[in-house]
């Protein structure tokens, strides 16, 4: 599957794409609103990260007790089911009068849940669609990502300066609720692809069986560490530029956007394994130019560049579905999507801290060298071809 009008003749796949991006829409939205009222609230760097990024700490939590849940649950029920809870959760954090840590107590729940959200609906995907078209798959729903988060952040930044932070939540509300009845409506029912009772001793079993391969677990790390670093350097945007970290977050995502339309639809198989440890290279370097705090244009142009790396994730998944069995398919990319969330909220975290004690423009660039040096001493273990392992 070469083409895009294959992948949308598919059964299902517009409302899984439809889906996914009214839920990113509604994160996208809600996370600036949420980050922009916590750093009004308190002045932190720190909590106005984890307000942005927190919740992916709690996706530890899920992905040690519920993972297993991604194969053993109806999609279609699993996926509106989530972006209700969320809908609701996002609403009541607009409440006024709630206090900060209420909020961040809302954030807890829904990161733990949310640990579910990408091993079902990615797994669906990979049921839905040939192993040759999971590539042009995903990179479309990254795509959705990447315009999503640009219309987004466009939009979510107009709002806070019209609305006010809390009237933006509620527009991320409802656009949660948009989420689930697309996919209530749009998907068919399915069984799930696992049998059995849930139970977190099934999700601590399948973890370890899928770490326990070390090609498995340098492509764990590879799509975990890079990523979470620069992600810390993301989370400092809204301190870095009060004023205009929205056009920071959408140019960033229009460079998300370019990165998996070209790596997604034009990258041959015969170059995939050669092109991910230089897109990772090319999402950290051009971070390393705030630590001479540019002036906006500048530091707008290097996160454009920069985040055409982030098509390197859509690599090394494909090379994770050649060494994961089918029937841990799901498991395995919600291992993944927990992991990399989490890592994104641990680096967060230290880019608020080491921000807090130096500067938020030191931090991105501390941050940044950081994933050049992890890239570097994960290459040795990600020599060779991929071959399945159960």
């Amino acid at each position: 599957m070469r083409t895009y009008r294959e992948l949308f003749r598919t059964p299902e796949f517009t409302s899984l794409f439809l889906t996914s991006a009214a839920q990113v829409a509604a994160q996208t939205v809600s996370g600036l609103a949420l980050g922009t009222m916590v750093y009004s609230l308190t002045g932190s760097p720190l909590l106005s990260s984890l307000a942005m990024f927190g919740p992916s700490l709690a996706q530890l939590i899920g992905a040690t007790t519920l993972l297993a849940a991604a194969d053993r649950l109806p999609p279609r029920a699993a996926l509106s089911g989530l972006a209700l809870l969320f809908g609701l959760g996002t609403a009541a954090q607009a409440i006024p009068g709630m206090p900060v840590w209420g909020v961040f107590a809302i954030l807890l729940v829904l990161g733990v849940t949310a640990s579910l959200g990408g091993g079902v609906r990615y797994g669906l995907l990979n049921e839905m669609l040939a192993r040759d078209g999971y590539l042009l798959g995903r990179s479309v729903l990254n795509m959705s990502v990447g315009a999503m988060q640009i219309l987004g952040f466009a939009v979510g930044g107009v709002l806070v300066a019209t609305l006010s932070a809390r009237g933006t939540l509620l527009a991320g509300a409802v656009l949660y609720l948009v989420a689930a009845a697309v996919a209530r409506l749009g998907l068919t029912r399915r069984r799930p692809r696992a049998a059995g009772r849930l139970s977190a001793a099934d999700t601590w079993r399948n973890n370890a069986r899928l770490w326990s391969s070390r090609p498995r677990r340098y492509v764990y790390l590879a799509l975990w560490v890079p990523n979470g670093l620069i992600v810390g350097c993301e989370s400092l945007y809204v301190p870095y530029a009060p004023d205009h970290a929205g056009v920071l977050f959408a140019f960033a995502a229009f460079g998300m956007l370019a990165g998996d339309t070209l790596t997604g639809r034009f990258v041959p198989q015969s170059w995939r394994r050669r092109l991910d440890a230089p897109l990772r290279l090319l999402l950290a370097a051009p971070h390393l130019l705030f630590v001479f705090q540019p002036a906006l244009p500048i530091a707008v142009a290097a996160v454009t560049l920069a985040t055409v790396g982030y098509s390197a994730t859509l690599l090394l998944q494909d090379r994770l579905m050649a060494l994961t069995p089918d029937e841990l398919s799901g498991h395995a990319l919600g291992l993944h999507g927990s992991g990399m969330l989490a890592m994104q909220g641990v680096c967060a975290a230290i880019a608020g801290a080491v921000a807090e004690v130096t500067s938020p423009s030191t931090a991105i660039a501390v941050l940044a060298a950081a994933s050049v040096m992890v890239t570097f001493a994960l290459a040795p273990g990600l020599r060779g071809a991929p071959v399945a392992i159960a």
